[in-house]
């Protein structure tokens, strides 16, 4: 017990390299002949300490294979970053390329909507034109109208005026015939009286 061995395991006995069967002994990751000198000092004999002393050498060489498969290397974590540069730099082209489309297409559709209203303009000035137009003509035609009428009036009081100094006329006509014929009618009456009164006045 008292012997120190150099390093257990680092040139393992052939009792040990029979045993294992994952890893080479040189690659043990802890001081194996400290390990075993403990367990010698807790109680156990050589081949007892040694014996446990693999079992937890290819329990941890077995724990550390599993780390590292799941581990990234740096060369990988290189590879994924450039891999993660590149999507994202087609990605962001591919976002360039849709918005550029897009606003292609909504530059595209506010011109044609842009059209589309200088043309209902145009179209509504047009009706307005042409409504003015129809109303003015409506207003001079109405105009030519109540003048054609207002003449017409005219005539009519001219026409009614003509009567009234007509029927004024014959009216004053009749009244200065009366009036000759009445006074004619009294000079034969008046005449006729005097003579009758003449004629007693004689007898």
């Amino acid at each position: 017990m008292s012997q120190i061995i150099p390093r257990v395991f680092r040139s393992a006995p052939a009792s040990l390299r029979s045993f294992s069967t994952t890893r080479p002994s040189a690659e043990f990751h802890f001081d194996t002949h400290h390990f075993v000198q403990r367990l010698e000092r807790e109680g156990l004999n050589r081949a007892q300490a040694e014996g446990i002393m693999t079992a937890l050498a290819e329990v941890v060489d077995e724990s550390i294979r599993n780390m590292s498969s799941n581990m990234v290397t740096k060369a990988d974590q290189e590879k994924q970053h450039y891999t993660q540069q590149v999507d994202f730099a087609q990605l962001k082209s591919e976002l360039l390329l849709v918005s550029k489309n897009d606003l292609a297409s909504l530059k595209g559709a506010h011109d044609q909507l842009q059209t589309e209203v200088e043309r209902l303009k145009a179209r509504l000035r047009e009706e307005v034109t042409r409504t003015q137009a129809g109303v003015r003509l409506d207003l001079n035609l109405e105009k030519g109208r109540m003048r054609e009428e207002g003449k017409k009036q005219e005539l009519k009081v001219r026409e009614v005026d003509t009567r009234i100094e007509q029927e004024i006329a014959a009216l004053r006509t009749g009244i200065q015939m009366s009036k000759a014929a009445t006074l004619q009618v009294l000079v034969v009456t008046g005449g006729a009286a005097l003579l009758m009164a003449y004629v007693r006045f004689r007898a």
